[in-house]
């Protein structure tokens, strides 16, 4: 008999519409993820339930209304996208499934759907390039939850990240070289979304590794596991492909939520300081993001775009994401082949 693997392709999540109604219900499910806000469950039901959800939602959906296309989410068309050329390119010993962490398709019902189908094997591969707590571990997270219910689990293996993966490298270096060879860039920045600098501090196991910057230089046995590092070695690597020297770059983080530290630089000072200081012309990457979504299209591409040009810069350009590139499909398929 030939049993098959199961494959759970797992993205961060999106509204199910961009009306209020669904864009609250998102928001509430992601932020009361504990390890998203890592606070006291009964301050972070207010803080969510109280104060962001009901004051957010509404900006946030006429967000959404924008990036909305007549196929529906575009983080979602691409995975769904994923799922079918996955399926191909693994053929019938293989059941590829899309989940997302947040809304639908869930990953409960992700996992039920492989049961159901009889593998002997699940794969968990999260779409997160580099890993964190608030994506990564939370996936892990929710995939323990469920199987913890299940009377017989199969061999379940779960991909950490693909940071530095050849082929990962490879797909955002092709996208990039189509603008660096079409014109010529005063900088060029590579964005990554923020996470809280104590949650930084909480995943070193050795409490005394990190520094918050001076430690983030290489990948070592100790701070392997950490968000800021790994960013900053996809960014070496990058530049490196792209032939890129140390002063025509910058590595920064965005999407900050509140006024405590996140880590550092900022993508939105970052921004200021470049068109202030002359440059004209910006070409940007979001390596954190494997499709393109509400962080990449609006905020980076829309947003930080009129930022730049209000403070003298001229011309903004915004790298697209893997999307259902064959670099991307490659790539997961590697991963997945891969002991």
């Amino acid at each position: 008999m030939q049993f098959k693997t199961g494959v759970l392709l797992v993205n961060l999540g999106t509204p199910d519409s961009p009306e209020t109604p669904d864009v609250r219900r998102y928001l509430r499910q992601f932020l009361m993820d504990g390890r998203v806000i890592d606070y006291p469950f009964i301050p972070r039901w207010m803080l969510v339930n109280l104060i962001i959800a009901p004051f957010r939602s509404p900006k946030s959906a006429k967000i959404y209304k924008e990036l909305w296309t007549e196929e529906g989410s575009p983080l979602k068309v691409y995975g769904e996208s994923n799922e079918r050329q996955l399926q191909k390119e693994l053929g019938e010993d293989y059941v590829v499934k899309l989940a997302m962490r947040y809304q639908s398709p869930s990953i409960e019902n992700g996992l039920e759907e492989l049961k159901n189908a009889g593998v002997n094997k699940i794969i968990v591969l999260p779409f997160f390039p580099q890993y964190a707590s608030a994506t990564t571990g939370s996936v892990y997270e929710e995939v323990n939850r469920v199987v913890n219910g299940w009377q017989t689990i199969p061999e379940i293996r779960m991909i950490n990240n693909f940071y530095a993966h050849p082929l990962f490298i490879k797909g955002f270096v092709d996208n990039g070289k189509k603008y660096l060879e079409a014109k010529k860039y005063d900088h060029i920045i590579f964005s990554y979304h923020g996470i809280p600098a104590r949650q930084i501090k909480k995943g070193d196991h050795t409490n005394s590794t990190c520094k918050l910057g001076e430690c983030c230089g290489s990948i070592t046995s100790n701070n392997q596991f950490c968000y800021r590092a790994q960013c900053f070695e996809t960014t070496r690597l990058l530049a490196k492909e792209l032939g890129l020297k140390p002063e025509q770059y910058t590595t920064c983080f965005q999407s900050r939520l509140g006024r405590e530290e996140w880590i550092q630089p900022y993508t939105e000072q970052t921004v200021i300081d470049l068109a202030k200081s002359g440059k004209k012309n910006v070409l940007a990457f979001s390596p954190a993001f494997v499709a393109d979504c509400l962080e990449t299209t609006i905020e980076v591409g829309d947003e930080y775009k009129e930022l730049f040009e209000e403070n003298g810069g001229e011309e903004w350009d915004l790298v697209e994401s893997l999307n259902d590139s064959s670099n991307w499909i490659s790539l997961l398929k590697d991963l997945i082949l891969k002991d």
